[in-house]
């Protein structure tokens, strides 16, 4: 739906005053981007203009915005963390790469950024969660807000036991986090010691566009079957998929599976591009790896996850206790997924009671929070 026709029905009320928001995204997967979606589409909707700086492909942000006042800039100015696979995350490599990336270039990025915020007349710098964004607004003279459930220092702290010369770097991460005016908090979070002014917000969660009976009915899929969703993050999982895997008469639908591909029998590819959030509303159950995206559209949608333990990610067990909290997760073995073990996870999923009863509305919540700020 094309922001026009839902501006009549906005949430966030629009000020008096036209404003411009610079949203800068992180570089690591693409859950960041999607909930940089919510929030953008309801500053939007408010009659603003959002400047969103990522290095996520465009219909990320376009399948859900369509809109002259969204403007996308490709420019990475962090790197996250460095996956090995799927499942694992690679802690030098990624220590080095946020070096090559942020630190070496530091005062070019810092000149650069701050010509980029006055060319647009930024009224607020919104950044998830990049750290030298931080420092950028600072040095424009621009209040700057932190949106997110972790900070990269907390994540990299872990990862100077394979590499403690770059504590500097880490300590310089957290010092930039520090010129934010605030943090908006989303559930599931980490420790943040950095942000001293913090605001607590419900789940960032995208909304729906089709029901649950308008997607199974496009897949060829019957209102009464059970579906397994596949979902790592869009990112291809790795696994060797064999239809013996499933349950009897399950179905499974598999995002981010290559052109090249070939799946067996009672396994669906899905487009690159699909709109996620519908697929995982229409399934009975979901498997993937854990992260805010999957984490907080599995409690959302009250769909049971089965989720894989991924090395070296820090942010992991408090998703996961959020999940088990609501009766919404389960824990799979690494050596059962890759081995296909996986109908006594799915049983034991099909038993939870999934009871998410918190808010799903954080991106109105965070976008009226962001106007407010940027008014003063």
């Amino acid at each position: 739906m094309a922001i026009e026709q839902e501006r009549e029905n906005g949430s966030v009320s629009a000020t008096h005053r036209h404003l411009v928001f610079a949203y800068y995204v992180t570089g690591h997967g693409f859950g960041h981007a999607t909930r940089v979606v919510e929030v953008a589409r309801h500053l939007i909707l408010a009659g603003h203009d959002v400047h969103v700086v990522s290095a996520a492909p465009d219909y990320v942000f376009t399948t859900e915005i369509q809109s002259p006042q969204l403007h996308l800039r490709k420019v990475l100015l962090d790197c996250g963390a460095v996956q090995a696979d799927a499942l694992s995350l690679d802690p030098l490599a990624s220590l080095e790469k946020y070096h090559e990336t942020a630190v070496v270039p530091r005062e070019t990025i810092l000149k650069t950024e701050v010509l980029w915020l006055k060319s647009i007349k930024a009224d607020l710098v919104i950044t998830d969660v990049v750290p030298i964004v931080c420092r950028v607004a600072e040095d424009a003279g621009i209040h700057c807000v932190c949106v997110g459930n972790f900070s990269w220092d907390f994540i990299y702290e872990e990862y100077l036991m394979a590499a403690e010369h770059h504590r500097s770097m880490v300590s310089q991460i957290t010092e930039d986090y520090s010129h934010s005016a605030f943090l908006i908090r989303l559930p599931g979070y980490c420790p943040m010691p950095a942000f001293r002014n913090v605001i607590d917000v419900p789940l960032v969660v995208r909304r729906l566009h089709k029901s649950r009976k308008e997607i199974r009915k496009e897949l060829g899929l019957d209102d009464d079957a059970k579906v397994l969703i596949i979902n790592f993050g869009g990112q291809p999982s790795g696994l060797k998929l064999k239809e013996e895997y499933l349950p009897a008469a399950w179905k499974c639908l598999v995002c981010g599976a290559s052109e090249r591909d070939e799946l067996p029998p009672r396994f669906i590819k899905l487009a690159r591009d699909v709109y996620t959030p519908d697929l995982i509303a229409a399934s009975d159950c979901m498997l993937g790896k854990i992260g805010y995206g999957t984490a907080s559209e599995a409690l959302g949608y009250k769909l049971p996850f089965l989720f894989v333990h991924r090395d070296h990610f820090s942010e992991g067990p408090y998703l996961k206790n959020l999940l088990e909290e609501y009766q919404c997760g389960v824990e799979m073995m690494r050596s059962d997924l890759l081995n296909g073990v996986w109908e006594p996870y799915i049983k034991r999923a099909m038993d939870l009671k999934p009871c998410y009863d918190g808010g799903i509305n954080g991106g109105e919540v965070a976008a009226r929070i962001l106007q407010d700020a940027a008014v003063g």
